[in-house]
């Protein structure tokens, strides 16, 4: 066909338009990945108290949680609970921000926003 270049039978044209879809589906590989684990689901979804289904929620009233409360009742060390919120941030599910000797987590809105959008049908 004039115009298209052909890699083994199958157009260009189609598969860089493919390749912007799994650019996509990789940073959700990245986040289901992180979510896989037991305790970052658990930690994640402790940070989804503020939004709960049919409640709106913004940056400003995000629940902004420290590390050392995110911990309690969790039974694991704290270089494991460190380790797992670094995870969970480098997916980039978790925001994190030191304030003094403090690291403050939150969820962004928009990432459940995200979550929200792929699973739907």
């Amino acid at each position: 066909m004039p115009g298209f270049f052909y890699l083994t039978g199958i157009a260009l044209e189609t598969i860089v338009r493919n390749m912007s879809n799994y650019e996509t589906y990789s940073d959700y590989g990245e986040m289901f990945k992180a979510l896989s684990n037991p305790h970052r689901l658990a930690l994640f979804k402790r940070l989804m108290g503020c939004c709960e289904p049919g409640t709106v929620c913004n940056v400003e009233q995000a629940a902004r949680l420290c590390v050392s409360d995110l911990g309690e009742g969790v039974d694991i060390a704290p270089s494991t609970l460190s380790h797992h919120l670094k995870e969970l941030h480098r997916a980039g599910l978790v925001k994190m921000e030191r304030k003094g000797k403090n690291v403050q987590c939150w969820l962004e809105p928009e990432i459940l926003q995200r979550l929200r959008e792929f699973f739907s049908f």
